[in-house]
């Protein structure tokens, strides 16, 4: 009887057990921070006491307030960082005064920030503001005179909104 003959032999790579290639994990995106996509806030300007710009002053600091509210933790942080821009005039004597009276006392006069603004709005908002924009605007002496359009009208709103007129009557009545 034949022997069969052996079977050829291929010649196969040897077999290497490596883990499949792992790519490595791609970053987690995490949701961008109220911090990182807020653009800088400007500071307000320097406070010296104008009446005028009393309002302005407080609305700009309100304004930052309540856009970056993590940067305090208390109202008294909140007082101190606005007496920061009390630098000249009556703005700077009063900042004076209440630290005088919390060197005095031990206790800083004022607690909170709406105490605060109460304090601010008593002396550096315009006295009479309200009876001012009403006399003007049932006074004859205020008419467009030289001012465009918008100047005129910017200023008639100014001076309803001063005067509390809300009224729609009254309003029409005064536009006149």
């Amino acid at each position: 009887m034949t022997t069969p003959a052996p079977a050829p032999t291929v010649a196969l790579p040897p077999l290497t057990m490596s883990p499949p290639p792992v790519n490595p994990p791609s970053p987690v995106q995490s949701a961008p921070t109220k911090q990182q996509t807020r653009p800088k806030l400007p500071f307000p300007p320097d406070f010296s006491s104008e009446r005028t710009s009393g309002r302005a002053f407080l609305n700009s600091c309100t304004l930052y307030l309540r856009l970056a509210p993590e940067q305090f933790s208390c109202d008294e942080e909140k007082i101190f960082w606005t007496l920061v821009f009390f630098k000249d005039g009556r703005a700077a004597r009063w900042s004076e005064n209440l630290f005088c009276q919390e060197a005095d006392t031990g206790v800083f006069p004022i607690q909170s920030w709406a105490d605060f603004k109460r304090h601010f709005r008593s002396q550096f908002f315009p006295v009479n503001a309200e009876a001012d924009a009403v006399n003007a605007l049932k006074g004859s002496s205020y008419y467009q005179g030289n001012q465009t359009v918008d100047d005129y009208l910017d200023c008639f709103l100014t001076l309803v909104s001063d005067a509390r007129y809300t009224d729609p009557r009254t309003l029409v009545v005064k536009f006149r």
